[in-house]
């Protein structure tokens, strides 16, 4: 009984995707702004929530290497390598999001200490990062949802656009946790 309420909940999502987009994509890019603006606990964190920016890094390699394992495996027309990879890297963005939001809900913003030219491309990465990022979202849900359902030109459309981004988003942020992490 579990199992067909699961899989009817799918196919409606599935159904209706444009909308399931639209919905997931204000709510992320809506929750992530809200974090900006809430002052953080106050004391000491707890270790766990500390450990949870390199959590955030690896979590951000991981759907690297999803991503380039998926682009390799789509070239040479392995349809179902390309889907495994693209399960992985949804997968480790979405858990990276889960512990994204908990960090900064708990933990108060941390500012560059750095100046100079390191400062100026720190920026720049943060700043590409985060439009990027917002930006990524409905791309790479139809991405996923045009691949999913099979219409392949549709989704080679989205993905055009989508793949560099991702990467991209990915990579950046393994960068900003690079350059910040002397100033946790």
């Amino acid at each position: 009984m579990e199992r067909c309420t699961v899989l009817s909940v799918w196919k409606k999502i599935n159904e209706h995707y444009v909308k399931t987009v639209i919905v997931i994509t204000i709510i992320v890019n809506a929750l992530v702004v809200a974090l900006s603006f809430l002052p953080g606990y106050d004391g000491e964190l707890p270790y766990l929530i500390q450990q949870l920016p390199l959590l955030n890094a690896t979590l951000n390699s991981f759907t690297f290497i999803f991503l380039v394992g998926a682009l390799i495996a789509i070239l040479k027309e392995n349809i179902t390598i390309h889907r495994r990879f693209i399960y992985g890297a949804f997968t480790s963005t979405t858990v990276f999001l889960l512990s994204y939001v908990t960090y900064h809900f708990m933990a108060p913003s941390t500012s560059y200490g750095g100046d100079g030219f390191l400062a100026g491309f720190y920026y720049f990465i943060l700043i590409t990062h985060i439009i990027l990022a917002a930006a990524i979202v409905p791309l790479a849900l139809m991405s996923f949802f045009s691949g999913y359902n099979d219409h392949r030109a549709r989704h080679r459309k989205w993905v055009r656009f989508a793949m560099p981004m991702w990467l991209y988003v990915s990579l950046t942020g393994v960068l900003v946790y690079i350059l910040i992490s002397p100033y946790y």
